[in-house]
């Protein structure tokens, strides 16, 4: 059985049609692109937002793609430091992250530095979080060689300490003018501990 052909006049208004839609289609996908991106450089317009972002959100056709689609501002830092009295702690050196003041950001290119990076996540979080962190220090304090060798400088080299503990600090640039004074690229805040001093004992 065969279907009746079109006519040519049928035949040259279909595609019109679809050029017409693919055409508005491009518009509207086109504004809410360019509008959502706006809004992640900080020029938001509420009211354009509530009538043409909210409802293209829920078709999914418009999105910010990617890991880092939301920034964020601040810089939390995890510190190990491990002690032998529970009162002078001496920190672990990290190869990447940042760590001593008047180290310059370094390039891991094209390597991924896995534990540096993964440290970074888990500042943005707690312990509870990120038990592979309890698992870390353990084998710090166990002095254990493969782990030890993830490290840029193990300031317990000859022991294992006998306690070690997590504190976080909020990491800044200094401006050109403290670096011209002080010699540091980074500035600190301790906004806590991370984690409670322990020991292979408790």
């Amino acid at each position: 059985m065969r279907l009746p052909a079109a006519s040519p006049s049928r035949r040259s208004a279909i595609p019109h049609a679809n050029r017409q839609v693919s055409a508005a289609l491009f518009a509207i996908i086109m504004i809410v692109s360019v509008a959502g991106l706006a809004g992640m450089f900080g020029f938001r317009v509420p009211a354009f937002e509530d009538a043409v972002l909210g409802p293209a959100a829920r078709f999914g056709i418009v999105n910010q793609y990617g890991l880092f689609a939301n920034m964020t501002t601040s810089r939390p830092e995890i510190s190990i430091e491990g002690s032998n009295d529970a009162v002078d702690w001496q920190p672990y050196i990290f190869p990447y992250k940042p760590g001593p003041l008047n180290r310059a950001p370094g390039w891991a290119e094209p390597f991924q530095p896995r534990l540096d990076w993964q440290m970074w996540f888990a500042a943005l979080g707690n312990y509870r979080e990120n038990p592979w962190l309890l698992r870390f220090m353990e084998r710090l304090l166990e002095g254990s060689p493969p782990v030890l060798d993830l490290l840029e400088k193990n300031p317990f080299a000859g022991k294992p300490p006998k306690y070690i503990r997590a504190m976080v600090y909020d990491y800044r640039f200094t401006t050109s003018e403290e670096r011209r004074q002080t010699g540091n690229w980074w500035k600190r805040d301790l906004k806590g501990t991370y984690f409670p001093p322990i020991s292979l004992r408790n």
